[in-house]
């Protein structure tokens, strides 16, 4: 059977052409009866809109992008929340109609080649993920002209994000470690070229300041590997340190193996707090307390705001609550 056409639509329902066209593209001038009419008729006859010529009426491409920026040994693309987020994200699209793709930006050369097909006009708009702090994407996209939200705060000040309370969250860890009457209370950061981990550091560093307690800070990477390495040198450098908040899960994970490893017992020798609360947070023995990222409502957070943005909604940023779930590590 030959694919209904548009006029074959206006003929069942015996209204013109254009009055097809204005229900199908979602117009809200046309009258309630028309739109049934023309509704019945499609049913009928199982038309299915052109959407290559919609798009060029429309001038949509009903096709979202979403941009990992992320070094090649992927610190964020691996990190156990990073699916939950895609699923999110993916969900709230599919619910709007929209299409989802999903690039990496590795290199100088990949980001190139993105910045090129989101001028090429692919989509309607864009979400980046794991920005650097002096990643200079987020100024190059803007420059496009389509609408871009970033999935945590960016150098570029003209672009919409919408972030977790990070320091908020390290407040919440380092407050509870007071309360429970740790006084030498150390943090293992992530990689300080990202936001979160800046911000993380500088809420751990201000509550101890209020409380007049000294920083102990050892660097580290968001891996396991590098919160163990962390670990160890805290515990060389300060063997009296009693608490330490590390800046995500995995590097609490690893810091536990360390403390192990050493004869030191957590959490009656050393508390031990992890910011993200991933599923394997429950399991570590003992089981891990945690900052909880509400990462799958900050993805859906952020897909609103962009979709708000490409129908010339607000840009005000979006910051996302924490809570504190307090397991027997503390």
């Amino acid at each position: 059977m030959k694919r209904p056409t548009l006029e074959v639509v206006a003929a069942r329902a015996g209204v013109s052409k254009s009055s097809v066209s204005r229900v199908i593209n979602g117009e809200t001038t046309v009258a309630p009866e028309i739109r049934d009419v023309v509704m019945r008729a499609v049913r009928e006859l199982g038309y299915v809109p052109n959407g290559a010529a919609r798009n060029l009426v429309t001038r949509r491409t009903d096709t979202l992008a979403v941009v990992v920026s992320d070094p090649p040994q992927g610190v964020v693309s691996d990190d156990p929340l990073f699916s939950a987020v895609v699923r999110a994200v993916s969900r709230e699209l599919e619910k709007a109609g929209k299409r989802l793709v999903l690039m990496l930006a590795e290199s100088d050369q990949s980001r190139t080649r993105v910045v090129q097909y989101i001028a090429g006009g692919h989509v309607d708009g864009v979400l980046l993920v794991a920005l650097h702090g002096t990643d200079s994407l987020p100024a190059a996209l803007a420059r496009q002209g389509l609408p871009v939200v970033s999935f945590n705060r960016t150098s570029a000040e003209d672009v919409p994000y919408v972030a977790l309370d990070n320091a908020g969250g390290a407040a919440l860890a380092v407050r509870h470690l007071l309360e429970r009457g740790r006084r030498r209370i150390a943090t293992i950061t992530g990689p300080l070229e990202l936001y979160e981990a800046r911000e993380r550091l500088a809420g751990y560093r201000q509550t101890l300041r209020d409380t007049e307690r000294r920083s102990i800070v050892a660097l580290g990477d968001f891996t396991r590997v590098s919160g163990a390495e962390a670990m160890r040198q805290l515990l060389e450098d300060d063997p009296d340190l009693d608490a330490v908040f590390a800046s995500n899960d995995l590097m609490a994970i690893g810091a536990l193996r360390t403390l192990q490893k050493a004869g030191r017992r957590v959490p009656e020798d050393v508390a031990v707090i992890g910011f993200d609360d991933i599923e394997a947070a429950s399991y570590t023995s003992p089981a891990l307390t945690s900052v909880r990222s509400p990462m799958a409502d900050q993805a859906t957070a952020a897909v609103h705001l962009l979709l708000s943005l490409i129908d010339g909604g607000p840009t005000d940023p979006v910051i996302m609550p924490n809570e504190l779930v307090v397991r027997e590590s503390t």
